[in-house]
């Protein structure tokens, strides 16, 4: 075991997902690189007087099961799925597959059916769980960040682990903000946007849910948004990697999108009727990420990022839009990637990528390391 799982561990079980002494906690996993931390997991479980249980797949696996899966099949596969989690407090998953782009040649109607099927169990445990989901620096990783293995752990390491507890009281007078907040507008290279986000909690996220973490967010007003946005990141979503993604919006639908598979992206936001409307919007702040690597879990908190997202919004901040697609798009607004500007309510709060109000600075890398 890499020593670093300790704390690692220590931080899923303790801090993540505060287990309490006779909660039944599921562990879910995938790629073997990662067993010794799910041993850890395990063993800090029981140290908390918690009870785990521990599932296992292998996207191979996975794949094979979509490319003959029917309607009938997927609904008893949720309903499984939910049997298990309706009676455990917590949720562990920690990811480390061989292949990001396994589930790649798995047709459209296949991805987007399993997506619908199986949106029950996974909005119970989003809404109902404490739960908490991490990526592990294996080989796969370290190739997406186009790095070394050995390079990529230090990173990873840093990034997950720093002082959550102090990003966590930083966040607090952004959250105020964002909750007095009506009008937000954003522009960037190929981006003119508008909406509104009254009325919606924003919800901060230092260390709890996901690991990495770094993010506020909030929902605009379902029908409130209109403009432009051209995404500056790359997007891997059911195995493909979308890039150069624009999108034309009126009153708060995706009216016209466009990426390097137009039609691909168009039969992604065809899943059902949210997924062309936006469930999410928030801001990405943890210092440490800098640049996008394909993983979600990391893009989604680049340092000077935000995230507007196409489909299912949370619980926790509602604005009324159901469905099976969340699709996290990030665009970067540093200096490196052309720059942008936030204002809310007509008052410029964030610049090429930096907070410019006074209050808000202690969200801005030097001040989270």
């Amino acid at each position: 075991m890499d020593p670093r799982d300790k704390k690692l561990a220590d931080l899923l079980v303790n801090y993540s997902c505060k287990v309490q002494k006779d909660e039944k906690v599921l562990i879910e996993y995938e790629g073997t690189e990662c067993v010794p931390l799910i041993q850890q997991i395990v063993r800090d479980v029981y140290r908390a007087g918690g009870k785990p249980f521990v599932n296992c797949s292998d996207s191979l696996i996975t794949r094979e099961l979509l490319l003959g899966a029917d309607e009938e099949q997927l609904s008893y596969m949720n309903d499984y799925k939910l049997y298990q989690l309706r009676d455990v407090a917590a949720y562990i998953a920690v990811r480390a597959g061989a292949n990001t782009a396994e589930l790649a040649d798995v047709p459209a109607e296949k991805l987007n059916l399993y997506s619908k099927k199986l949106t029950p169990a996974t909005d119970y445990r989003v809404d109902r769980t404490k739960w908490v989901v991490l990526r592990y620096p294996n080989a796969s990783m370290a190739q997406l960040a186009n790095t070394s293995q050995e390079s990529f752990a230090n990173f990873f390491y840093d990034v997950c682990t720093l002082d959550y507890a102090k990003m966590s009281r930083a966040m607090d007078p952004l959250k105020a903000l964002m909750e007095r907040t009506d009008k937000v507008r954003i522009q960037g290279p190929g981006t003119d946007l508008t909406f509104s986000i009254r009325g919606i909690p924003a919800v901060k996220c230092a260390g709890e849910c996901n690991i990495p973490d770094g993010e506020l967010y909030t929902a605009p007003v379902r029908e409130s948004m209109n403009g432009v946005i051209s995404y500056n990141t790359a997007s891997q979503e059911q195995g493909f990697t979308f890039e150069n993604i624009r999108f034309e919006i009126e009153n708060g639908k995706i009216i016209k999108a466009a990426a390097n598979d137009t039609t691909r992206i168009n039969q992604l936001l065809d899943t059902d009727e949210g997924a062309r409307y936006f469930g999410e919007f928030s801001f990405g702040f943890n210092p440490y990420i800098l640049e996008p690597m394909k993983d979600t879990l990391f893009d989604e908190k680049i340092s000077g990022s935000f995230h507007l997202t196409p489909g299912m919004c949370y619980e926790d901040a509602p604005n009324g839009n159901k469905s099976a697609v969340h699709w996290d798009l990030v665009m970067i607004q540093r200096p490196e990637y052309g720059g942008g500007k936030v204002w809310f309510d007509d008052v410029l709060i964030r610049e090429d990528g930096r907070f410019v109000l006074p209050e808000l600075e202690s969200l801005n890398p030097e001040n989270l390391k």
